[in-house]
């Protein structure tokens, strides 16, 4: 079972969240070129989309000063004093349209990518990649909707007798799940979600449509004009679809060369997270900056920003995972999901291998045990 998350002080209560074991902070004592020769000497992550907090633990291994791509779309700079650089590549429309597992095979020079678990069996028979370590622990994954609209729904049981249109982006897996077990309506699942808050205004908040729960309640609160109030939310996760939404991922052939690097690297990444989640304001700056350097990505605020890292420890979105460590994957879980996406992915006509094993996966190989979140008085 994992372990209930803290709470920051700037959450209910005088919790303070610290790291079990800080000694591979990034940027930090890592020691001088302690990955040069080791790791490639640009680490590069892809990551899924834009610059956001959810996202942050990448933009942490570069720091606040990083130098923005506009054309290459990418944040990059020296990891510390490691000796190696990271690049950190946006995703959307930087990826072309193309998955994250197609994009690591066809450009080689990637080193890790964002791979949400029901991407990784999708990919499985003709891009197979292996997870390393999940920076969140919960997929922030919801459908919002206004309370005041439709004050009966408490649960995701409540949705098919609401009758609310369900907006979501075309080809989202979790939706072909929500339909199977009962959660929406087969006619109430509406494929027109365009990215943008409009229709939820327009209809007065009658349609229930897909964001992120460190995201868009905050910025309809605040930032969305015609709305400006509160709405409420589901979790995708609490449905029973369990996926990690980033699994930083390696391809699985790379896997046993790149074992060296990554058994340096990945307790970096946990404490990367750890450090963002401590002290979130020096990236949310740099993630502020990249979106103003860099057009067409999602809305951000300073706020927004701020709210973002209250929500995800609130919501336990980052967290630890089955132990005291962050960033570990849960087999039983990634089992659970590879049964739940099988059957999903076969009727669409994708090959899914017989017998997939969590194993084939994600790895907890290179998990450093002692780095993790915990609670002082």
């Amino acid at each position: 079972m994992r372990k209930p998350l803290l709470a920051t002080a700037v959450l209910a209560g005088a919790t303070v969240l610290t790291a079990c074991n800080s000694a591979t902070s990034v940027p930090g004592p890592t020691g001088q070129g302690v990955l040069a020769g080791v790791c490639p000497s640009t680490v590069v992550v892809q990551t899924d989309w834009f610059a956001t907090p959810e996202r942050a633990a990448a933009y942490q291994l570069v720091g606040p000063n990083g130098t923005v791509d506009v054309k290459k779309g990418a944040y990059s700079g020296p990891l510390g004093d490691t000796g190696v650089n990271v690049e950190v590549r946006l995703g959307g429309p930087f990826l072309g349209g193309q998955p994250v597992p197609a994009q690591m095979y066809q450009d080689q020079s990637i080193t890790l990518g964002f791979v949400p678990t029901d991407d990784a069996v999708r990919a499985q028979a003709k891009f197979p990649v292996t997870g390393v370590f999940a920076s969140l622990d919960v997929n922030p994954q919801i459908v919002l909707f206004d309370p005041a609209t439709y004050p009966q729904i408490t649960s995701w049981k409540d949705v098919p007798a609401s009758g609310a249109p369900v907006v979501y982006s075309e080809g989202k897996l979790f939706m072909d799940y929500l339909i199977a077990h009962g959660d929406v309506k087969p006619d109430q699942a509406d494929a027109s979600f365009d990215g943008t808050p409009s229709r939820f205004v327009a209809e007065h908040g009658r349609v229930m449509q897909q964001g992120y729960v460190s995201n868009e309640p905050y910025r309809w609160e605040h930032d969305v004009k015609g709305w400006l109030k509160p709405v409420k939310s589901l979790l995708v996760h609490e449905s029973g679809y369990e996926i990690y939404p980033h699994a930083w991922s390696v391809r699985t052939g790379d896997r046993e060369e790149l074992s060296p690097c990554l058994r340096k690297l990945v307790p970096m990444l946990q404490q990367a997270q750890i450090d963002y989640i401590t002290d979130p304001e020096p990236v949310n700056a740099a993630l502020l900056r990249i979106a103003q350097t860099i057009p067409d990505g999602p809305p951000m605020t300073a706020g927004g920003n701020t709210d973002s890292v209250k929500v995800q420890l609130a919501q336990k979105i980052v967290g630890n995972g089955p132990d005291n460590s962050l960033g570990d994957f849960d087999t039983a879980r990634v089992e659970r999901v590879i049964s739940a996406v099988t059957p999903i992915l076969r009727k669409r006509g994708v090959e899914v291998p017989d017998g997939l094993a969590a194993d084939a996966i994600v790895t907890n190989e290179f998990i450093d045990p002692s780095i993790g979140l915990k609670s002082t008085p």
